[in-house]
């Protein structure tokens, strides 16, 4: 990976204007410039439009709690996972009310583009969707529960990764909450541990 070919796509996506939210709405853009592993969530949230950073609000609160639990925390997460969306800037709240607007599959297809090259640049060996909109980006629509707690080798335009999904962190999905979800979870994220001790970023941890 051409740690300045990266840099140069980030500061392209920190100018991207495509879909005319408006001046105040801005591509959010991962800080990590030597990423092995990559990390895809949905949309950035209102919390993550004012502050600038990747999964800020609640939902990355929990999630880098997760990721405490693979063995990784919030700082090194950020400087060694390149942190990428289906859509980059905040779409606005949802009509009903509750949490934020889904991005429309028009959106989803302008900003597929940048998502596309960061993933010939970066050419991740892992690759994490969270959330069932990213999941869909790379896997077959199935249940969760079927995804889940599971390791996937998948084929994308950057080549081949291995993809280990998480359910969405937002305190709206009950997902996790039901059934053997949580013992999913905890197989998921005792999976990314092992791999990203394979790739050098955390000590080496049994699967359990």
């Amino acid at each position: 990976m051409a740690k300045r070919t990266l840099a140069a796509h980030c500061r392209a996506l920190a100018q991207c204007r495509l879909c005319g939210y408006g001046d105040e709405i801005v591509p959010i853009v991962s800080h990590a410039r030597s990423p092995l592993a990559m990390l895809v969530g949905q949309a950035p949230g209102q919390v993550e439009a004012a502050g600038g950073e990747p999964f800020a609000g609640r939902a990355g609160k929990t999630l880098f709690r997760w990721l405490e639990r693979a063995g990784i925390d919030e700082s090194t997460a950020r400087d060694r996972i390149y942190i990428a969306a289906i859509t980059r800037c905040y779409p606005g709240p949802h009509p009903g009310g509750r949490g934020d607007r889904v991005p429309s599959p028009g959106e989803q297809e302008t900003c597929s583009v940048w998502l596309d090259d960061e993933l010939r640049i970066i050419q991740p060996r892992l690759l994490i969707p969270v959330g069932k909109l990213a999941i869909l980006r790379f896997m077959p629509a199935r249940p969760l529960e079927e995804l889940i707690g599971r390791a996937h080798e998948i084929e994308h335009v950057g080549g081949r990764s291995l993809a280990i999904p998480l359910p969405h962190p937002s305190g709206a999905s009950s997902w996790i909450h039901q059934g053997d979800h949580p013992q999913l979870l905890d197989r998921a994220l005792a999976l990314i541990g092992a791999e990203l001790a394979k790739l050098g970023i955390v000590k080496a941890r049994s699967v359990a």
